[in-house]
């Protein structure tokens, strides 16, 4: 790891224990035969259902999309021509869908095999996919070829935006005393194409179990459509927003807690370093052993307001599946899955059933 001073510590980072789950199991690379079996069940894998559905047409005549990209056809885009498109659209849609719930189903069916998602009873769905109306569907649909295949699972959209469930998780990784005389925390999600950062509004007043929390301000960075950008510039650039959100605050008279939480692809060391899986992150190289993010942005910003910052940082799929937590105090064991440009995924178990 990159030589750093001692940093203030409230939890550790990528932990199992948090304060209200333990975190089972995260960022688990099933395989078969043809590769990571995550890869078929992400948004890269149902946009290639899309093209092979368009060649088929291509052969036989004219394609419903006409000569845009696949790549570039959106989710709204695609949200419009499932509701209002000519019926040959929105009939490729309907068979991509299906194709890509079966997957799905049999992915969920691999990961409730493996001994750490034993007994799961609920999987919230999350990721970029999962906000339209076709992840919708295909979340909808992958949850009846389970319980018609006689298996108990529960597959759920997740509530939250999952832009905005990526940040409300961080509130989950540090305890809850250390917020009270807070209003607000700094929430960061790292991804392969966007990067967030935003204020999460606790309040603890209306519910002390986060579940009235929400995202007061936020800032996006899509880096994946910038040309060429650094590590070393990428971090820069989210200092720069949170320096920007921190002003936002003070002007607005919201008082921060001194504690930044980060969501980040990969497997998460305890002393924050990152081991495997931030291949697609800005730069590349994050898992360098000279380059350590919270030792970075404690530097840059080494208070919020009077007191030392406080960082934490664990696997994004885990963080956002966190913002779930007051909603699952129902059942003992539940998931994440967040399909994106990959497929996160994380087990819990609630701590109150232990």
């Amino acid at each position: 790891m990159a030589e750093s001073k001692t940093l203030p510590t409230v939890a550790a980072h990528g932990a199992s224990r948090l304060p209200s789950v333990e975190v089972d199991s995260y960022n688990v690379e099933l395989k078969d035969d043809e590769g990571f079996l995550g890869d078929r069940a992400s948004k890269t894998a149902f946009t290639d259902i899309i093209e092979n559905w368009r060649k088929a047409l291509r052969k036989g005549g004219d394609d419903p999309f006409g000569d845009t990209p696949t790549e570039d056809l959106g989710k709204k885009q695609l949200d419009e021509f499932l509701v209002k498109g000519e019926p040959e659209a929105a009939g490729l849609l309907h068979g991509a869908i299906e194709e890509f719930s079966q997957q799905l189903a049999l992915v969920v069916r691999r990961f409730l095999k493996i001994k750490a998602w034993s007994g799961t009873e609920r999987i919230v769905m999350g990721g970029g996919f999962r906000a339209s109306r076709i992840g919708e569907l295909a979340i909808g649909r992958a949850s009846v070829i389970l319980k018609a295949d006689k298996i108990k699972i529960d597959l759920v959209p997740i509530r939250n935006d999952p832009d905005e469930a990526g940040l409300l998780g961080a509130a989950h990784l540090a305890p809850a005393w250390m917020f009270k005389a807070h209003d607000a925390i700094l929430a960061v999600d790292i991804g392969g194409s966007n990067i967030r950062a935003g204020i999460v509004d606790l309040n603890l007043k209306k519910k002390t179990d986060l579940s009235k929390a929400t995202v007061w301000k936020y800032e996006l960075w899509k880096h994946a459509e910038e040309d060429d950008v650094k590590r070393e510039a990428a971090v820069d650039n989210l200092v720069e927003m949170l320096e920007r959100l921190i002003a936002k605050a003070k002007r607005e008279k919201i008082k921060l807690a001194p504690f930044i939480g980060i969501g980040c692809p990969g497997m998460i060391e305890a002393d924050g370093s990152i081991d495997r899986g931030g291949q697609n992150l800005p730069g590349g190289n994050w898992e360098s052993s000279r380059f350590h993010l919270p030792t970075r942005l404690h530097e840059a910003i080494p208070k919020i307001g009077d007191d030392d910052t406080a960082i934490v940082l664990h696997n994004d799929a885990v963080v956002q599946g966190l913002s779930e937590t007051p909603f699952m105090q129902d059942v003992d064991h539940w998931a994440v899955l967040t399909i994106g440009t990959g497929l996160g995924n994380a087990r819990f178990t609630n701590r109150n059933s232990e």
